[in-house]
């Protein structure tokens, strides 16, 4: 638990410095300090935890595990490098098909293997990458399909098949936009391809679909506050308040009394079976209460619907 802390330590770190570069909108740094705050609370730790610290910080750590990534065959493609023999060539080959075999069996670990090994053989070849790609999206690990799809193109621009993998990758991402724009490329190079044109039809109305992010009622991100532990808290703490329930149990019967009134809800009800006062003055006392509970986190909710955008249904994030 102590190394998980360390790294939650070095993220929320990491957080603090570029709020404080400058460099980051208004609504860059509120995020972050709600991101800063959610990382604290859940792994219980804060940026004045000093015992924490580790002698790198994590741009240092990150750069040097990218010089590493870098130098590794796998992933840089280095034409310098002495070519394989024929007989590596014809053993890449099998270890191809394989890969080949595995995926018609559904093994798809077993794929990854196989093709991982043909590639450290021969790295200049775009199609042990593109199948790699496909086993990949099968395993869910969608990042490495694209990483992969990347490598394909890189070695042959011209190979259809990359990027029309690369499309499903970013689709099942949620990148509907970035997909269409593969799936079109993929389109050029083999027009007639109906997959291709599927997928695309797919993506595009996928695209027209995706609500923005900060949707739902008035631009407030609704699912961020469902997963909000302090919102959760705060529900949970009001809903078991007994004035409260009084007063949700009061506006559902239609009884919209003062809170705290002893009069019955069959009686506040007959006196004002359709009073739309009765109603805003239930609504701003159950206000008043998440106001008190919380105003942290009620600022918040204000900002979001301060800071919405005239329309971002057609965004894509």
């Amino acid at each position: 638990m102590t190394e998980t802390k360390r790294l939650a330590y070095s993220i929320i770190q990491f957080l603090h410095d570029q709020l404080r570069s400058g460099d980051l909108s208004s609504d860059a740094q509120e995020s972050l300090e709600v991101a800063i705050q959610c990382l604290e609370t859940a792994f219980g730790v804060s940026v004045e935890d000093q015992s924490l610290a580790v002698s790198e910080t994590l741009p240092e750590l990150f750069a040097k595990a990218t010089v590493k990534v870098a130098d590794t065959p796998q992933v840089k493609i280095n034409s310098t490098s002495i070519p394989p023999t024929e007989d590596q060539l014809a053993e890449a080959e099998q270890l191809k098909s394989d890969g080949n075999d595995q995926m018609k069996v559904e093994n798809f670990s077993a794929a990854v293997e196989f093709y991982s090994k043909a590639i450290q053989i021969n790295p200049q070849n775009a199609v042990y990458y593109c199948n790699r790609a496909a086993a990949y999206s099968k395993l869910g690990n969608y990042a490495g399909a694209v990483q992969d799809c990347e490598l394909a193109i890189g070695i042959d621009p011209n190979y259809s098949k990359a990027y029309g993998r690369m499309g499903l990758a970013l689709a099942s991402l949620n990148k509907h936009a970035e997909a269409v724009s593969y799936y079109k490329k993929a389109l050029e190079l083999d027009p007639d391809n109906d997959t291709y044109k599927s997928n695309l039809q797919i993506a595009e109305q996928r695209m027209k679909e995706t609500p923005s992010p900060t949707g739902g009622m008035g631009g407030v991100d609704l699912a961020g506050l469902l997963s909000n532990p302090g919102f959760m808290s705060m529900a949970s703490n009001l809903m078991s308040n007994p004035q409260v329930q009084q007063l949700v149990s009061g506006m559902m019967s239609g009884a919209y009394g003062p809170m705290g009134s002893t009069s019955s809800p069959a009686a506040a009800a007959a006196a004002a079976p359709n009073d739309l006062s009765g109603l805003i003055q239930a609504g701003q006392q159950f206000a008043q209460q998440m106001q008190q509970q919380n105003p942290e986190l009620i600022e918040q909710l204000r900002s979001q619907i301060r800071s919405r955008p005239p329309s971002a249904s057609n965004e894509e994030q």
